[in-house]
């Protein structure tokens, strides 16, 4: 299923004991656009810490509820290794993080979790990669309330600014990118595949994408009151003439 990645904060994260607080952002690997932790808002049990919960550890969410279930206890948690709220997640966090609560690492494979699609397929695959130099360093992963306002630039100029991120649950890899393109064409917002950018620059909170303002201006309109579904994505694809995404990554 796919939803707007802004629609999900506040959302409750029900523990197997009971509630740990809500979703208050993302962190998506900026190479595999796929997100890799939940940010959660702990309010006073866990002040002053950056809690994080793997996509390994989420279960189906309830969406009528705005709930997502969490297959951890409230005590493990509690107990895992403790990162500052301003600190950047590294390498070196995230191995003690998944050996903490005994799951694989997902970098070092061809897919977006390992050799597999998913998170869950990973949790089962037992195997454990050495640990190398490059896990000393930050490991590339950006939040998603940051990036939100980025400005995104097409071939030949600015187009707008990354409006939101549309994910797929489950995989809880990013599908499309929302661009709002008021200041070029008002009242408009259309997608993007996260494939197509070709550059980050984070300094300056800029994304340029392999693509041609006039193709984006001709492109269909995307409406966030409705949802995204298949007959919208295929529609979106033939348009710019590209592989579905999920026949790519089969």
């Amino acid at each position: 299923m796919l939803r707007c990645m802004t629609g999900l904060r506040g959302y409750v994260l029900s523990a197997r004991d009971g509630e740990i607080g809500r979703c208050r952002d993302f962190l998506f690997d900026d190479q595999h656009w796929t997100l890799r932790f939940m940010v959660a808002d702990t309010g006073k049990w866990l002040p002053g810490r950056k809690v994080l919960v793997s996509p390994m550890h989420l279960g189906e969410p309830d969406w009528s509820w705005n709930r997502f279930p969490v297959d951890l206890t409230r005590q493990q948690i509690e107990d895992s290794p403790s990162l500052e709220e301003h600190m950047p997640v590294s390498r070196r966090y995230e191995r003690r993080y998944y050996d903490h609560y005994d799951i694989p690492i997902y970098w070092g494979g061809a897919a977006a979790w390992g050799a597999y699609p998913t998170p869950l397929g990973l949790r089962s695959d037992l195997d454990r990669p050495e640990e190398t130099q490059e896990e000393n360093e930050d490991a590339h992963l950006q939040s998603v309330d940051d990036v939100i306002g980025y400005h995104i630039s097409a071939k030949d100029g600015e187009i707008g600014h990354l409006d939101d991120m549309i994910v797929e649950a489950g995989p809880w890899t990013v599908r499309q990118i929302v661009v709002d393109t008021r200041n070029w064409l008002p009242g408009r917002r259309v997608l993007l595949s996260p494939e197509w950018v070709e550059k980050v620059d984070w300094s300056d909170r800029k994304l340029a994408v392999d693509r041609y303002a006039q193709e984006i201006r001709n492109c269909p309109d995307y409406d966030p009151a409705a949802p995204v579904n298949k007959e919208h994505e295929e529609r979106f694809y033939d348009y710019y003439g590209r592989p579905r995404q999920w026949e790519v990554h089969k």
